[in-house]
């Protein structure tokens, strides 16, 4: 009679115990609800009553969800709010874009040609990734306005700036990990510089720009501080995210049944972004590190 033979336990199931499963599985789940906590938490909210929330705010909808519709409806037909929606797709779209390519370019320069300067350069980049916001928020501020930058133009232009620093550092980890002789078999073949980055680096660089432009974009669709400094409130090229503090009253008065509904109709496309893309983010950020 032939024995049934038990498949091999691996090392990684052999050092972890019983009381260390449960422990992994505890410490997975309350994570998932302090994440995942304060989406619910909009979610419902934004079917209530603006009484309702303030009185409580943890209750579930239940007979005040259909009334809230009403928050949405409210949201939507708000001043300036479709237009937002448009100026948050336009500004984010050829913000990413332009981290991307110009992020891309630097990294690859400083990154083959070894001059003192270029490695100054790389190390200011990465120096600049550690300067909180509010060391350059007033600089900034009062240059962009000298300058003429409160405009969705003027806005790609900072978030370049300010998103170039995470970008360079993640894009030559993967330019240092690609061989030399590939780049130099293409300047055999007839290539001038530019066209060895665009025809034959840059195709292999694509998993770490998707990473890039993933993270850019989540950054740049939900940033409410540079918007609101740059901007403001007055101007007609606010974002969402500046666009939903209309419903703060001049008392102090808020709506804010309309405010979490809004909220949600923010979050959603990001959420999908991510959802659709998420493999990509640890695939590049693997990529960007093998010799960062």
């Amino acid at each position: 009679m032939a024995t049934k033979t038990k498949a091999p336990v691996t090392a990684s199931e052999a050092s972890v115990s019983g009381p260390a499963k449960v422990l992994i599985y505890a410490v997975l789940v309350f994570l998932t609800v302090v994440f995942l906590g304060p989406i619910v938490f909009i979610f419902l909210n934004s079917f209530k009553q603006k009484f309702a929330i303030s009185n409580n705010p943890f209750a579930l909808p239940l007979g005040d969800m259909w009334a809230g519709l009403e928050n949405y409806i409210t949201g939507v037909q708000g001043e300036g709010f479709a237009w937002a929606i448009v100026w948050s797709f336009t500004i984010t779209i050829l913000s990413v874009a332009s981290i991307v390519f110009f992020s891309s370019m630097t990294a690859y320069y400083i990154t083959r040609v070894k001059t003192w300067w270029t490695s100054t350069l790389y190390y200011l980049f990465v120096f600049s990734m550690v300067i909180p916001f509010q060391m350059v928020m007033f600089p900034t501020v009062t240059i962009a306005d000298r300058l003429g930058l409160a405009n969705p133009l003027g806005m790609v232009v900072l978030y370049t700036g300010f998103g170039a620093g995470l970008s360079v550092f993640m894009f030559a980890g993967f330019v240092k990990s690609i061989p030399l002789e590939i780049e130099e078999a293409a300047t055999i073949d007839g290539c001038s510089p530019l066209q060895t980055f665009f025809r034959v680096v840059l195709p292999m660089l694509k998993p770490t720009a998707v990473t890039v432009a993933i993270l850019n974009a989540m950054w740049v669709w939900n940033d409410y501080l540079l918007p609101y400094l740059v901007i403001g409130l007055s101007t007609p090229y606010r974002t969402i995210p500046v666009v939903i503090q209309q419903f703060v009253g001049s008392q102090g008065n808020r709506d804010m049944g309309a405010m979490m509904a809004m909220l949600v109709l923010a979050i959603v496309p990001i959420i999908i972004f991510y959802m659709s893309s998420q493999k990509h983010i640890v695939e590049g950020v693997a990529a960007g590190a093998v010799k960062g």
